[in-house]
């Protein structure tokens, strides 16, 4: 059956929708099918960078979060994947409590994975907590130490909830930094990261010969740690 990925952290500017564009173009370029899902309104990525793929749901209308589910159970072939919007964690709760979701996404025998995506405060740190607290092993955890926010893990590494999400057999992948003005430019030309690599500077929004590269070693990076997830 399908996978459904959240991709979440609930604090804004942690980069939830850069880690789910790099996952989009991973689906991409590794052949698997793939559905995503944008609870964004106002800024939504996946919708703006890859809009062949995704729909929009609202977090705060049970109607329409139940159609990731409808979606994982009638697309076995394809892998489902969510933006979470920051503060979305409430909603997401209280639709996944009353409506008995882990309940029935195992009995469908769909898995659903929470990517936590953190930068380098202790803010990142509290909400896994908070995450864990309230799902304990019920859930599949993967860890995102985006380094685009922050080079330096120490409160994460020296915190009892490093120990406590390797118990529940949380997995844990970093996103390497990519040089800002790359980033920048991609963004400003509201481009795919397939884009990002391919095109070149005399193209619209393309990125110069050693920019190209710079976005292919990163992206393989984050290739090699997903592979290593059997996504």
């Amino acid at each position: 059956m399908a996978n459904i990925h959240l991709i979440g952290g609930e604090k804004g500017g942690v980069g939830k929708s850069v880690v789910a564009r790099v996952i989009a173009q991973y689906f991409i370029d590794r052949d698997h099918p793939f559905l995503g899902f944008d609870t964004d309104r106002s800024h939504g990525s996946l919708l703006r960078f890859y809009s062949d793929y995704a729909s929009p749901v609202v977090v705060d209308s049970y109607e329409s979060l139940d159609t990731i589910v409808e979606a994982a159970s009638e697309n076995p072939d394809k892998r489902i994947l969510v933006d979470l919007a920051a503060q979305t964690h409430i909603p997401l709760v209280k639709w996944m409590d009353e409506s008995g979701v882990l309940e029935a996404t195992g009995e469908l025998g769909i898995t659903l994975t929470y990517w936590h995506v953190m930068d380098s405060g202790k803010d990142s740190v509290d909400l896994l907590k908070k995450l864990m607290d309230r799902f304990g092993s019920r859930l599949n955890y993967v860890i995102v130490l985006n380094q685009l926010r922050g080079e330096n893990f120490d409160i994460f590494e020296k915190s009892g909830e490093k120990q406590r999400a390797h118990s529940l057999h949380a997995r844990t992948v970093m996103l390497k930094r990519l040089h800002e003005p790359v980033i920048n430019k991609i963004d400003a030309g509201s481009t795919s990261f397939w884009a990002a690599k391919n095109r070149s500077q005399s193209e619209a929004s393309g990125l110069g010969l050693l920019e190209r590269s710079r976005v292919k070693v990163w992206l393989n990076n984050a290739y090699e740690q997903f592979d290593a997830l059997g996504l």
